[in-house]
């Protein structure tokens, strides 16, 4: 008789793909002009307290630019979102690549792990980012006039 074992996760490389570029668009429509701007402040009006997203520019190549989001409200209990990600223009496509000083997600990880990281952390991650900048999207407003590329 075969044993019940728990299947081993594989990468649904179309989901992952498909959140990368949907993140693109969302932080392209947050940032409309990333590059020539190299800081953009987001204010998040949701419940009584202001909160702020800052997207600042860290690198710009000619097919990527990384950024770096930061929600800046101070709680004592939890610790506000933090991460880079880099964009890539030719592809359209938006990736986390730094949380919290993490560097470097794997696409898999054994389960269980020393740092307790899920088997799809790289695609949870993304998935985050694209909540998070949903949020914005619904909660936010941006200090300056937003000038759409024409």
């Amino acid at each position: 008789m075969m044993a019940l074992g728990k299947r081993r996760y594989r990468v649904d490389l179309s989901s992952l793909q498909a959140v990368c570029e949907a993140n693109f668009y969302r932080l392209r429509q947050l940032m409309p002009d990333m590059a020539l701007k190299d800081e953009c402040h987001i204010l998040l009006s949701a419940g009584s307290e202001q909160q702020r997203l800052v997207m600042q520019v860290l690198e710009r190549c000619p097919y990527t630019t990384t950024l770096r989001l930061r929600h800046e409200k101070r709680h004592e209990w939890l610790t506000p979102p933090s991460m880079e990600v880099r964009l890539y223009h030719d592809a359209r496509m938006a990736e986390v690549t730094v949380v919290h000083d993490r560097r470097r997600f794997r696409s898999v990880y054994p389960y269980p792990n020393e740092q307790m990281l899920q088997p799809d952390e790289k695609f949870q991650l993304n998935q985050f980012l694209g909540e998070w900048l949903g949020y914005c999207h619904r909660h936010g407003q941006s200090p300056q006039p937003v000038l759409l590329n024409r």
